[in-house]
C-alpha cells in the first residue's frame, strides 16, 4: 500500500449520503438472492432445462460467459472512471443492462425457447449488476474515515441481506406456488393471478428484482456525494489506460496487493459458485422444492445479516485479513458437509433408505446454509476494506476494477469447472468439488497479504 493510502483517513459524508450508499446493497441483493441462488436458478434447472444435470451445466456456461465479459472490461473502465472522477453516470449506464436482463426472465417459460431467453437475461443481468457494483464500491473510501470502513462495509452487507430476506418472503409467501397445491408458503393463492402450472411465480422473480432495484437505488443517486470530474473524457481515456498499464506492470513487485488480487480471485469465485449452485444442488440432490429452497435462503440471509454486522465490527477491531481467513475456513467446512450429504447420507454415512428416509440430511443442509450465509457476508464485507488497504485513494476505482477482474477471471472458470465436472462425472455431488480447491488455494495466498491493522501504527 502506498504512503498516501496509509496516511489517508478517508472522506466524510453526512448520514443521508452514507445511508444512500448502503441502500445500493439493498437494491441489488434480490438479483443475487432470487435469481442467481434461491428461486430462478433452481426453477431453470428443474423446469426449463431438459434435466437437472443439463440445467446445471448450461447455467455454469451462462454465468461463466457473463463473468468473462466483466473480467475484460472492469479494470479498463475503472481506470477511466478514476480520471473522470464521477461514478454515478457509469452506474446509471450499467443499471439499464441489469434491469433489462432481469425483466427478460419473465419470458423464460418451461421448454427449449425458455432456455435461450433465460441465458440472455442472466448474462445481461450479471453484466449490469456487477459493473454497477464496481463503481458503487469505489465510492466507499470517500464516505467515512479508514477506521470506520469495516463497519460501513459490514453494515451495508447486512442491510443487503435483510433486503434478500424481504424479497424472498414476498416471492415465497405471495407469488410462487408448486403446481401440485397451487398455494404459496403462506397457504395463499398467488397474487396478480400468477399461474402455478406455468411457474409464473418463479419467473416473476425477474421483474420483481428489476423494479426493486429501480426503486431502492434512488437514495444513492439522490443523497450520496459523487467525486468531482477531473478532466475531459477524451483525456481521461488515454490517461486511464496508461495508468492501468503502469499498474499492471508494477503489480508483481507489490507483493501484498498482487497476492490479495490472486487470493480473492480464488476464494470469491468459490463463494460465488457456492451461492450460484447451492439451490441447484439442493433441488437435484435432495429433491427440494422451490419453497424449501426459499426457506433455506431465508435462513442463510438471516444469518448473513448478523455475519455482515459482526464481521464489520471484527474488521474494525482486528483487521479484515483475519475476518476473511476465518470465513474461508468455515466455508470450506460447509462445502465438505454439502458434498457428503444426499437424501440418504450425511458425511457419506448412510442415515436412511429410500423406503424409510431420514430428515437428518435436510437438517444438516439447513445448518450448513446458515453458516454459509453468516461467513459469506463477513467475507465479502471484509474483502472490500482489505482492498482499500492495498491502494492509494486516487486509484480506488481502478483497484475495484482489478478486483472485479480478479474475481471474474475465475468466476467464469469456476462455473465452467463445475459444468465440466458435472458433465464428466454425471453427478451433481462431484460437480461442485472444484469449489473446495478454490477456497484452499485462496487462503494459502492470503498469508502474503497485509491490512492496515498489521502495520506498525496498528501494533
Amino acid at each position: 500500500m502506498s504512503d498516501a493510502a496509509q496516511a489517508s483517513g478517508g472522506g466524510q459524508a453526512d448520514r443521508k449520503g452514507i445511508f444512500g450508499w448502503m441502500m445500493f446493497d439493498w437494491a441489488t441483493q434480490p438479483f443475487h438472492t432470487l435469481i442467481i441462488t434461491f428461486v430462478f436458478a433452481p426453477y431453470f434447472t428443474s423446469h426449463v432445462a431438459e434435466s437437472a444435470v443439463k440445467g446445471q451445466e448450461i447455467w455454469g456456461y451462462a454465468t461463466g460467459f457473463g463473468g468473462l465479459f466483466i473480467a475484460f472490461l472492469a479494470p479498463v473502465l475503472g481506470a477511466i472512471a478514476d480520471n473522470t472522477g464521477s461514478r454515478k453516470p457509469w452506474i446509471v449506464f450499467f443499471s439499464i443492462f441489469g434491469v433489462v436482463g432481469c425483466w427478460l426472465l419473465w419470458f423464460a417459460a418451461p421448454g427449449a425457447n425458455g432456455v435461450t431467453v433465460a441465458v440472455i437475461g442472466v448474462v445481461l443481468g450479471l453484466i449490469g449488476m456487477e459493473f454497477a457494483a464496481v463503481f458503487n464500491n469505489a465510492m466507499m473510501p470517500d464516505l467515512v474515515p479508514r477506521e470506520r470502513l469495516g463497519r460501513l462495509s459490514g453494515s451495508a452487507w447486512a442491510l443487503g441481506y435483510i433486503g434478500g430476506i424481504v424479497s424472498l418472503v414476498i416471492v415465497l409467501g405471495f407469488m410462487s406456488a408448486p403446481p401440485e397445491t397451487g398455494k404459496t408458503l403462506f397457504g395463499l393463492t398467488p397474487i396478480f393471478g400468477l399461474d402455478p402450472v406455468s411457474y409464473e411465480g418463479d419467473r416473476a422473480a425477474g421483474p420483481l428484482s428489476a423494479l426493486w432495484y429501480v426503486i431502492f437505488v434512488l437514495p444513492m443517486f439522490l443523497f450520496t456525494p459523487d467525486s468531482h470530474r477531473m478532466m475531459s473524457h477524451s483525456g481521461a481515456i488515454k490517461r486511464g489506460l496508461r495508468e492501468l498499464a503502469d499498474t499492471l506492470r508494477a503489480l508483481p513487485s507489490q507483493r501484498s496487493y498482487f497476492s490479495y488480487l490472486l487470493s480473492s480471485m480464488l476464494y470469491r469465485d468459490g463463494l460465488n459458485a457456492l451461492y450460484a449452485f447451492g439451490g441447484i444442488y439442493a433441488a437435484g440432490v435432495l429433491g427440494w422444492s422451490i419453497i424449501q429452497i426459499g426457506v433455506f435462503g431465508i435462513l442463510a440471509a438471516f444469518t448473513g445479516v448478523f455475519g455482515g454486522w459482526l464481521g464489520g465490527k471484527a474488521d474494525d477491531r482486528y483487521g479484515p485479513r483475519l475476518v476473511v481467513s476465518i470465513s474461508i475456513f468455515i466455508l470450506t467446512f460447509c462445502c465438505l458437509v454439502i458434498v457428503s450429504t444426499s437424501k440418504q447420507e450425511v458425511f457419506f454415512i448412510t442415515v436412511g433408505t429410500a423406503d424409510s428416509p431420514s430428515s437428518l440430511p435436510h437438517h444438516v443442509f439447513y445448518i450448513a446454509g446458515c453458516l454459509i450465509g453468516a461467513s459469506g457476508a463477513a467475507l465479502q464485507a471484509a474483502s472490500r476494506t482489505l482492498l482499500v488497504d492495498q491502494v492509494s485513494p486516487d486509484r480506488v476505482t481502478e483497484a475495484f476494477g482489478l478486483y472485479a477482474l480478479s474475481g471474474k477471471a475465475t468466476t467464469f472458470v469456476g462455473p465452467l469447472l463445475i459444468a465440466e465436472a458435472t458433465g464428466f462425472f454425471e453427478s451433481q455431488r462431484l460437480g461442485v468439488t472444484p469449489v473446495i480447491v478454490l477456497f484452499v488455494l485462496g487462503v494459502i495466498l492470503l498469508r502474503f497479504v497485509q491490512s492496515a491493522h498489521e502495520r506498525p501504527s496498528h501494533s
